[in-house]
């Protein structure tokens, strides 16, 4: 079990400069005799120091100022309980392990080649991406410094690590491994080994780079959103996941290395109000394999297909007649083309059609020559393959399967991917997340979107460039999707806010990417704004946005009050001397946020008044008047309905009433107030909808249906498990 910590000398090693109480966060660490726990004080600021016995020296893993205040330590489930009664500790929770969640996106969004922000070399991007094994590839052609001068005066990062050299463009890199365990997979160091932490850092802030390819499709240029910005990486996951004491080691240090200023703010947890909520969306390209069978049959499948079959032909067969008898598998087993269920004897030469998603391991390892799937769950975005594939609707899938059953010479080919134009994007893609916010729900979460799907950028070369794990080719670049495509799109967007407004807040560059987005089609999503939030980013928009909805301390105080905080607990967080006037539950009605969201208990009616505070930062002498788009069963007045400004800075108070009928059983109405002058347009989402505060919003009628079904969902490693696109199944 190893020697026990003693509790008083671990406590009394920080006690001295622990003047406030401390928050405690627990969690166990695979494959050790002792558990980690991670002790997080709220509200100090110096060092911990590490004095004390050598047990508590070896127990105490991070000391943190600077995100919060507090430290990580390993300690066994007897030594947290005792610790969590120790006077000055208010909580403890378990270090948990986290997993995950261009040439034509940034275009899509309207910022083309040569739309840099004014002083992008100033501007860092910190990224700490918490997809699996963070890192970054530092050799990529996106991290090329040339033409590049020092880095800002503000920095004061470093480069870690063996092997791994940073320059003017990759300014930092640091890893964080609290467990200290390495699988063979990982580098010990910032270097990225699954292309994830290489993708989303390009995405966000990557240099333009011509000819950028994956394996020949979607060829063009590729670049991040602000291509001259610095980037520091701080890689806190690894193969194991992400553990939590080194996430927030991490955002410690980021801070530190960035001068204070901080990054984009981005939290684990996507529902606080100072945090950027981002959902997914479709860009105006697709990537389509078809199919083309002996009678002439042509059907259109979804996916990254650079294998060139060169229109021939090959013997096509049902999965099921391939059955792998010797290791048990039977025809139903066989349809689905499991990995090691499939005759080789059968499926050498031939292309097989399976009746789900897989990664086609089963037939390239049964030297098939390439697989059609049918799964209508995946219908809005492509994988790669190991081998030539494609992804058809299932109804699809019934017609192939019937020509399988009623020729007698059964043939097909598939087609090399051809990007097609997408007239529907942007759409909220499938496995985005959806509002309302559990946690916050006077808060509309997401709050924007971003696109994530068919994201091609840079990529680890020693990473798998498909879905199959084994997968020994090496690329460049690759084309992937997932929500950790559409965050550093926002974050690249915000980073040239910030880089044309170096002065602005957080919270008035969140503002700008709000109130400037390009508005999405209702007709498109049954969810509305739990979709899509505000709408698609508009970069360039929000770099003059007319109107920001800025927040202070004063305005997060006010919240967290009425969320439960009292004086005592509040300043824990704050390090002041703040107070909480009321410590009645109350709704956040006037947190000055660039949305309004009203729920409505069930059988009561709507009724909701919110206050809101504006800043002038587009023209001086600027005069805006509000326009309500709602539906007709809601009545909403703006007192005063029109501001003047005179000058820059400037701001105006106002109030919104908000009215309507008794609604029951309404998952969400949707409409907009939008201030408009003779050039600027700054408009804010309005939703009512039915909610019971504490519900759980989490049942999970997938887990419930897989308790009956019997087709298996493919679960092989990959990428995609880490950014949950699989894992909610």
């Amino acid at each position: 079990m190893g020697r026990p910590v003693s509790l008083a000398r671990l406590w009394g090693m920080v006690r001295a400069g622990l003047p406030h109480a401390c928050r405690i966060v627990a969690g166990v660490q695979p494959d050790r005799n002792k558990p980690w726990f991670l002790l997080a004080r709220l509200g100090w600021i110096g060092p911990i120091k590490t004095h004390g016995t050598p047990s508590a020296k070896e127990s105490l893993i991070y000391s943190y100022q600077r995100s919060f205040n507090g430290f990580a330590a390993k300690l066994t489930d007897e030594e947290a309980a005792r610790l969590s009664e120790m006077e000055g500790v208010i909580s403890v929770m378990p270090n948990h392990m986290l997993q995950l969640h261009t040439t034509r996106s940034w275009e899509f969004m309207g910022l083309g080649q040569g739309n840099h922000g004014g002083s992008e070399g100033d501007v860092i991007v910190a990224l700490l991406d918490t997809g699996k094994d963070m890192g970054v590839w530092p050799e990529a052609d996106s991290f090329n410094d040339k033409g590049f001068g020092p880095p800002p005066a503000k920095w004061n990062g470093t480069c870690q690590g063996q092997n791994f050299t940073c320059n003017n463009k990759l300014i930092g890199a640091r890893f964080y491994n609290s467990m200290n365990y390495y699988d063979i997979t990982d580098f010990k160091s910032p270097r990225d080994s699954i292309g994830h932490g290489t993708h989303t850092a390009s995405t966000a802030a990557g240099r333009e780079v011509t000819g950028a390819s994956y394996l020949g499709l979607a060829q063009g240029v590729a670049r991040g959103g602000v291509p001259n910005a610095r980037i520091a990486v701080y890689k806190v996951c690894w193969s194991f996941g992400c553990a939590l004491a080194d996430i927030l080691a991490g955002f410690d240090d980021a801070i530190a290395d960035a001068g204070n200023s901080g990054p984009w703010p981005v939290s684990v947890s996507n529902f606080a109000p100072w945090s950027l909520t981002v959902a997914a969306s479709t860009i105006d390209r697709r990537f389509v394999a078809q199919v083309v069978l002996g009678n002439g049959q042509v059907f259109t499948g979804m996916s990254v297909n650079s294998f060139d079959l060169n229109g021939t032909s090959y013997p096509l067969i049902w999965g099921g007649d391939a059955v792998n008898y010797t290791i048990g598998s039977n025809p139903d087993i066989s349809s689905y083309c499991v990995t090691g269920a499939m005759n080789s004897y059968i499926v050498k030469g031939k292309i097989v059609f399976c009746e789900t998603l897989w990664d086609g391991s089963g037939i390239l390892m049964a030297n098939g020559v390439g697989t059609i799937m049918a799964d209508s769950v995946f219908s809005d975005f492509a994988f790669n393959y190991p081998l030539p594939a494609t992804l058809i609707s299932t109804e699809d899938g019934v017609r192939v399967l019937d020509y399988i059953r009623t020729s007698d010479n059964p043939i097909a080919t598939i087609l090399v991917t051809d990007p097609w134009k997408d007239i529907t994007a942007p759409m909220v893609v499938s496995f985005s997340s959806r509002g309302p916010s559990p946690f916050s729900p006077d808060i509309l979460k997401p709050d924007i979107t971003a696109p994530g799907v068919d994201i091609l950028a840079a990529w680890s070369p020693v990473a798998p460039p498909s879905i199959y794990w084994d997968d020994t080719r090496s690329v460049k670049y690759n084309i992937i999707s997932g929500t950790s495509m559409s965050c550093p799109h926002a974050s690249g967007a915000a980073a040239l806010v910030k880089a044309n407004h170096p002065n602005w807040s957080p919270a008035a560059i969140k503002s700008a990417l709000m109130t400037t987005a390009t508005v999405i089609d209702p007709r498109k999503h049954e969810d509305l704004e739990f979709a899509y939030g505000s709408g698609q980013i508009d970069p360039l928009a929000a770099v003059n946005p007319g109107l920001v909805f800025d927040a202070s301390e004063v305005d997060y105080i006010n919240f967290l009050c009425k969320q439960g905080y009292n004086t005592t607990t509040l300043r824990l967080v704050t390090g002041d001397n703040s107070v909480c006037n009321s410590t009645e539950p109350g709704r956040a009605w006037d947190l000055n946020y660039p949305s309004f969201s009203l729920y409505v208990e069930d059988g009561q009616q709507i009724a909701g008044v919110f206050t809101r505070t504006v800043t002038n930062v587009g023209a001086a002498d600027s005069t805006y008047t509000a326009i309500m788009h709602m539906p007709p069963t809601i009545n909403v007045s703006v007192e005063p309905s029109t501001l003047s400004f005179s000058a820059l800075g400037e701001t105006k108070s106002f109030t919104v009433k908000v009215t309507g009928p008794t609604i029951s059983q309404q998952p969400i109405i949707s409409g907009a107030i939008t201030w408009q002058s003779g050039v600027y347009s700054v408009r804010t989402p309005l939703v009512v909808y039915n909610y019971i505060p504490g519900a759980p919003y989490n049942l999970d009628s997938a887990q419930t249906l897989s308790m009956t079904e019997k087709k298996p969902t493919f679960r092989g490693s990959s990428v995609y498990h880490k950014n949950g696109i699989f894992g909610r199944n």
